[in-house]
């Protein structure tokens, strides 16, 4: 691709997330985009080929952030268990940060959107690869480390997923956890913790 129409395909991109943040779901129409390109629906149109082309270009892009994000932390430590509960925090900043474009890489949430599959896999090889490198430094002799990344992963979505859903509708006065951004982040670490001591992770 040439610069110049690299540099178009971002513009639209940047358009797009802009819509996705902004206006969310119902925003991400070809001609909301186009105008927050400053651009035609021809021009959507021709680059992407339409709405499931631009959808998986967005999708595409959600998981470059994501793995921006664990390329861009800080170098490894002597102490692997602290990195990777940083790792966690940071992790929960990205989905707190825009829960609808955490839930465009990870739920449903345009009805009959299902990303190309040999993207989709791409794109979490990519950014799951990243994340097992940090583990795989705290893996005792004997603990699989894709398998204890994907445990550990799996914990961190359901935390921050039941915060983000409970965050979305009016508090309930009897829940077991205050809506404070002091109680939701207590509560996911030591969820995190939990996990990381029974898989047995542990620095060397």
């Amino acid at each position: 691709m040439r610069p110049a129409e690299q540099g178009n395909r971002e513009r639209f991109l940047d358009a797009a997330l802009a819509v996705l943040f902004d206006r969310g779901v119902t925003g991400l129409t070809v001609r909301g985009v186009a105008e927050a390109a400053g651009a035609s629906t021809i021009s959507v149109y021709a680059r992407f080929g339409g709405r499931a082309g631009l959808l998986d270009a967005l999708y595409e892009r959600t998981f470059d952030s994501l793995r921006e994000l664990l390329e861009g932390l800080p170098p490894a430590s002597p102490d692997g268990i602290a990195d990777l509960l940083y790792l966690a925090r940071e992790y929960r900043l990205f989905a707190r940060e825009s829960p609808v474009r955490y839930a465009l890489m990870f739920e449903r949430p345009v009805p009959g959107f299902d990303p190309d599959p040999a993207l989709r896999s791409a794109v979490l090889r990519t950014t799951f690869s990243l994340f097992t490198a940090r583990v795989q430094r705290v893996c005792p002799p004997g603990v699989d480390a894709r398998e204890a990344a994907y445990q550990l992963w799996t914990a961190m979505h359901g935390l921050v997923g039941a915060e983000l859903l409970m965050a979305s509708r009016r508090p309930l006065p009897d829940w077991f956890i205050p809506p404070t951004e002091e109680a939701n982040e207590q509560i996911y670490r030591r969820g995190v913790v939990a996990i990381i001591t029974g898989l047995g992770l542990r620095n060397p």
